[in-house]
């Protein structure tokens, strides 16, 4: 009997041993192979979101007016190497031969998914109502739409992301957009975006690390929002390292190289532009990036509610300023410092 229970017990060890080898190996597998797991993310979430790259625009092309007075016109291709190349220019209203400033917005998503048309699928809320609100302000925003993971990783977006400033500046005086008052904004993902488009632009040495020539000279950008970009990758939960490290590499295991040719927090000058930093689930990343700016004596505004009110808000909150306090005063003071900034004052 005493022998019997002996042979159940070795059993049943092997079995917990051969339990925990492969919950080993699965876990290695999920974070060396991060795309297993950001592609059934995209697999599952495909029906609500855009987790897609492709060459043919979202919809049918059009130039109309909508019901709120602004004039739209989207699918506008920007360019043809890279997937998703497409942007939408909204104006303030039907005359687009008045002076304003040009807003460049890049979407959120993880790198996954998430579009110019549908926003981020990680955020709080629809980012539509915010660029609403942003060119009923006074500015034409053109919104950008880049290439998603597993085909377009670091630094293909960004790569985009100067096509897309530099075909609107060559067609400017064709959209009626003012390429000497421009700010480039970006929520989440399109934060990242928007942070490293900000060390491209005023750093040469940064252009030359990831093979761009700036479209824009610095005099050009007038401001840059960072709206809770994750950045320090030292600091991320297990989560945000398997999306970032998927989108740099493939690996939550990057080296020190990479972490430090992906984070724009080691990349700022003096000549940064004036920046607006909006930090909720990634407070800390914005507080790096106010440190660094702070220590280039760049101008520059932190909006920091859990330091500020000791409120803990959403990711990329500024979008529900339509129906927060909290997030409209957010908004407000960003609209104030780029009204200092432009010419939109």
């Amino acid at each position: 009997m005493k022998e019997k229970t002996r042979r159940r017990l070795r059993l049943l060890a092997r079995v917990m041993a051969g339990v925990c080898v492969a919950l080993v190996v699965f876990a290695l597998v999920l974070v060396t192979h991060t795309q297993v797991v950001v592609g059934a993310i995209q697999t599952l979430s495909a029906s609500a979101v855009k987790t897609t790259n492709t060459f043919e625009p979202e919809g049918e092309p059009m130039d109309a007016t909508r019901d709120n007075g602004q004039r739209i016109v989207t699918e506008i291709a920007y360019a043809d190497e890279y997937p998703n190349s497409f942007l939408d220019i909204t104006y303030p209203d039907a005359d687009t031969s008045v002076r304003r400033p040009t807003l460049f917005y890049f979407h959120g998503g993880g790198f996954f998914g998430g579009s110019k048309s549908m926003g981020d699928p990680l955020a709080s809320s629809d980012v539509t109502s915010l660029l609403d609100d942003i060119c009923a302000a006074g500015y034409n925003v053109v919104n950008v739409d880049y290439g998603l993971v597993p085909d377009c990783r670091f630094p293909v977006p960004v790569i985009q992301a100067n096509q897309a400033l530099a075909w609107c500046e060559a067609h400017a005086e064709e959209y009626g957009l003012d390429m000497d008052d421009a700010v480039v904004m970006g929520s989440s993902a399109g934060a990242i975006i928007a942070s490293q488009m900000g060390a491209v632009i005023s750093n040469p040495e940064y252009a030359a690390e990831l093979g761009i020539q700036p479209a824009l000279q610095p005099s050009q950008v007038r401001a840059v929002v960072i709206d809770d970009a994750p950045l320090v990758y030292d600091e991320f939960s297990l989560g945000t390292k398997i999306l970032i490290g998927n989108y740099v590499r493939g690996t939550i295991f990057l080296s020190k190289e990479e972490t430090h040719r992906y984070d724009a927090t080691q990349w700022v000058t003096s000549a940064y532009p004036p920046a607006v930093l909006l930090g909720s689930e990634y407070h800390n990343d914005m507080r790096h990036m106010d440190a660094a700016l702070t220590e280039a004596g760049v101008v520059h505004e932190l909006v920091d509610p859990l330091a500020e009110r000791g409120l803990e808000m959403p990711h990329c909150f500024v979008a529900n300023e339509r129906t927060d306090e909290v997030s409209r005063d957010a908004f407000e003071r960003m609209l104030a410092f780029l009204g200092r900034q432009t010419r939109n004052a």
